[in-house]
């Protein structure tokens, strides 16, 4: 690690700690040539997956549009920001257990129903509706009949 001060790459950890999140370590260090003391901080480095998208082409991921489609589903619904918060976080967490770099809009999408089908019922067919383009009342039908087999 270089000093910070002179710019000199020796330098000793003299104290490190776990950060209270569990998700940094803290480290103290001393730089060997001028003796100044200075923090770092050691993180991991995670990546969302790249998104494919139905035409083929690739965007970064975005968590803030997943954020805008619960918005829209769940508006004027009974739900807190906090289960909404929640939610987005499982499926930002699913990406990253997935390991992959990419993947494809369908999986989010789908993710995204099935955490929309545990937080209100009319919020899911709201976003199926948008989502698989319903087209005529049948098919808002077998959405409705969807969400009923899910609850039993």
């Amino acid at each position: 690690m270089k000093c910070p001060f002179c710019g000199n790459t020796d330098t000793q950890v003299i104290d490190s700690r776990v950060s209270e999140d569990g998700a940094s370590i803290r480290r103290r260090r001393r730089c060997l040539t001028c003796e100044k003391r200075f923090t770092t901080f050691e993180n991991a480095d995670v990546r969302m997956p790249q998104v494919v998208k139905s035409g083929g082409h690739r965007a970064e991921f975005d968590v803030e549009k997943v954020r805008t489609s619960f918005l829209r589903a769940l508006h004027k619904r009974p739900v807190s920001t906090t289960l909404v918060d929640e939610s987005i976080d499982r499926i930002c967490h699913r990406l990253l257990q997935l390991g992959e770099r990419e993947v494809s809009s369908r999986q989010i999408g789908e993710m995204v129903m099935a955490e929309l089908a545990r937080l209100d019922k009319v919020a899911y067919v709201r976003f199926a509706s948008v989502y698989r383009s319903f087209e005529d009342i049948s098919e808002f039908s077998e959405a409705i009949k969807e969400i009923e087999t899910k609850q039993h």
